[in-house]
Parts: C-alpha cells; sequence; structure tokens
C-alpha cells in the first residue's frame, strides 16, 4: 500500500471554480508556509478584489486532487489566460509565430502567482508522486479543450525535475537577488564591496536621505490611509509600466486582512506626508519587493526604498535573500546578484513544440552566458 492519501488508482483530478472557495486550511496544506505568494490568503485576495476574475484576461481555473476524504490533496494555482500580460515571462513571439502560421494561441493556461515574479513551488501537493498527476491533468484539460499551451512560470528549482520528468520544456531566464552572508549590519555588507562602489552607495544614500524620513510600517501599523497614498504611487508606476495597474484598490486591503503581518511598506516622509513607497512581503527567509512609486523625483530614493531599505529590513530579522523583482541589470551595482530563474511550457502542437524547443536551446546558452558575465561584473571584492 503507498504511502500517499490517493492510491495511484484512485487519482481523479478536477477544475474548481475559484481559490477563495476551498478551504484555506486544505490549500495552505499543500502550498507550505515558506512562499506567501501561493499562500490561499494572497490568491483568494487576487480574487475578491476583481484582480483576477472578469474582465482582466485571467480567469481561475485551480486544478486541484482530492484524497480519499474529499480533502486538497495536490493543486495548481491555474488560471485561463488571453492575454500575456502580468506574466513577466515573455511569450508574445510564440503568440504571433503560432497565430501567423493559422493557430490560435490564446487562451492558454498559465501556472503562476498573478502578478508576481517570484520563484517558488507552481506544484503544491502534501506528496511528491502526486506531481506527475498533477502535470497529467493540466495537459488533458489543455487537449481536451482545445487550448494550445500549458505555461508555468517562475517554478522554484527544486520542482523543475518534475516537469522534466513529464516532457515539458524548460526555458531559463534571470533576475537580480541579495544574498545575507551573515551580516551583522549595512556597513557590514558594504565591507564586502570594493572601494569605490562602497563609497558610490554611501553617497547614493546619503543624497537620497537628506530631505526625507524613512519609515517601516508592518501589520497593525498600517492604516487605511497608508494604503490610500500607496495606491496613488502604484497607480503612477503601473500607468506608466503597463497601461493600467494590475491590481485593484480593494487588493491591498485584502492583503491587509488577510496577511497584515507578512506586509512591509516603507515610505519616504515629507512633512509628515508620504511622498514615495515600496510595498515587500516577508517570507521565513526572504524579503519580495514588490511594488513601488512616488510623487516627487527625488534622487536616487528609488535605489534607497526599494534596494537599501529592503537589505536593512532583512539583515534585521534575519532573513537570508531579497528578491526585487524582475529584471535591472542597474540591481547589479547595488549588491544584487544574477542568479537563474525556471518557467516550464506544455505545447500540445508537435510542430510548433519543436521549434519552440530548439529556441529554448538556443536561448538558454545566451542567458547562462549573461549570468557569468554579470556575475565577474559585480560590485564585491575580488578574490586574491
Amino acid at each position: 500500500m503507498s504511502d500517499s492519501p490517493v492510491a495511484p488508482t484512485e487519482i481523479l483530478a478536477r477544475v474548481a471554480d475559484d481559490i477563495a472557495t476551498l478551504p484555506a486550511d486544505q490549500w495552505d496544506a499543500c502550498a507550505g508556509e515558506a512562499n506567501p505568494f501561493v499562500s490561499h490568503a494572497f490568491l483568494s485576495a487576487m480574487e475578491e478584489s476583481g484582480s483576477v476574475g472578469p474582465g482582466t484576461g485571467w480567469k481561475s481555473l485551480p486544478i486541484i486532487i482530492e484524497d480519499r476524504a474529499g480533502g486538497i490533496a495536490a493543486c495548481l494555482p491555474s488560471y485561463l489566460k488571453s492575454h500575456s500580460q502580468g506574466e513577466y515571462i515573455f511569450d508574445q513571439q510564440w503568440a504571433h509565430a503560432f497565430e501567423n502560421a493559422g493557430g490560435q494561441y490564446y487562451p492558454k493556461i498559465q501556472i503562476a502567482a498573478p502578478f508576481s515574479p517570484v520563484p517558488g513551488p507552481r506544484l503544491l501537493m502534501r506528496d511528491e508522486p502526486l506531481a506527475l498527476p498533477l502535470l497529467r491533468a493540466a495537459e488533458q484539460l489543455a487537449e481536451n479543450n482545445g487550448i494550445s499551451s500549458v505555461h508555468a512560470t517562475f517554478v522554484s528549482e527544486d520542482q523543475i525535475p518534475h516537469f522534466r520528468e513529464a516532457g515539458w520544456l524548460i526555458r531559463t531566464d534571470s533576475q537580480f537577488h541579495w544574498r545575507n552572508d551573515g551580516y551583522e549590519n549595512f556597513d557590514a555588507f558594504l565591507a564586502a564591496l570594493s572601494s569605490r562602489k562602497r563609497k558610490a552607495i554611501r553617497r547614493e544614500r546619503a543624497k537620497a536621505q537628506e530631505s526625507v524620513e524613512i519609515v517601516h510600517l508592518t501589520g497593525d501599523e498600517i492604516q487605511s490611509y497608508h494604503w490610500d497614498f500607496f495606491w496613488e504611487f502604484y497607480q503612477d508606476t503601473g500607468m506608466r509600466k503597463w497601461g493600467q495597474p494590475y491590481l485593484t484598490r480593494g487588493a491591498f486591503d485584502l492583503l491587509q486582512q488577510k496577511m497584515a503581518d507578512k506586509l512591509l511598506l516603507i515610505f519616504a516622509m515629507q512633512d509628515d506626508i508620504p511622498v514615495a513607497g515600496a510595498l515587500n512581503v516577508i517570507a521565513a527567509d526572504t524579503l519580495y519587493g514588490r511594488y513601488w512609486g512616488c510623487t516627487r523625483n527625488i534622487p536616487f530614493l528609488h535605489f534607497e526604498i526599494c534596494y537599501y531599505q529592503a537589505i536593512d529590513a532583512a539583515i534585521a530579522r534575519g532573513l537570508k535573500t531579497v528578491e526585487a523583482g524582475a529584471q535591472g541589470s542597474h540591481k547589479l551595482a547595488r549588491g544584487y546578484q544574477p542568479v537563474p530563474t525556471w518557467s516550464a511550457h506544455y505545447i500540445v502542437d508537435p510542430g510548433f513544440r519543436s521549434a519552440i524547443a530548439d529556441y529554448l536551446e538556443r536561448e538558454r546558452r545566451a542567458v547562462t552566458a549573461d549570468i557569468e558575465f554579470l556575475a565577474e561584473m559585480g560590485p564585491f571584492k575580488k578574490s586574491a
């Protein structure tokens, strides 16, 4: 008899209407506690706020496997997508190529934490043997409904072998993360950098802080009016980057209700009024930088609030890593190092799949070379 709560001959998967109405304790028992972006609290807040749902191009399509008692034994945070926005792994060229060849790329199935370029588990399960059945369920859902493809983005490295075993195509990209090498404080981190970079960062911090007061708020310290200010910052950045913000105003209130102790707002204040801010999410060993915005253009304030203050907060909390979001080679000079990220892709059409596989092999070599080059260009002292 298998130790799994679901015997292999009994495995059946189904699609639920949404995540919000599924039992939170059962979902989180599969998701674990390490990554808040796959928690029931975060994902249900996206649905209940209208950030995901009608009119957004994101339709919740969670796939679940139940145990013998009817509880959730494994699940996928999956969505039916009518576009490629809010994913940060870009496949628009794939869509154009497939459609130019006479195919229909959208809708597609996306396995992801919406709007969050945060590596983490995508196969949520109480038992490892359920990984392959979860992936086979997603494949069958696509094939049975004429859907072109299934994409799992920002998959944690330890889960990539499951996707390889299932025959999915693996894509490599990169981000910039800060690593805490046991630093006692920010000055100890600076001591690990070259003299030139150390002086540059000190100048940037002094310039950014000379006209503002920096405050950190978390848990019950965050009030509704703080979110009003942050919403203004978020809208400004969102309109400039994406055309319109992904999250609704209500999303921030729901996140406050559901996971306040995991939220860290960092504000820059002038005359007791916030003029810039960044939202971070606190996990077991990582600080995730998510959104930033401002109403006043102050030199180096973006670097101060998003990168240096995040390092301060991580050191104070004994966290191992700061992940400051997608892209941004300017992070390199601030002590953030290039690391690989992974996504996995199931392409139904054999010809299209072959073409994508060839493209990914060439892209992988380029990304690997870029990571190696950037690592050599980092600000840290060189070993003798």
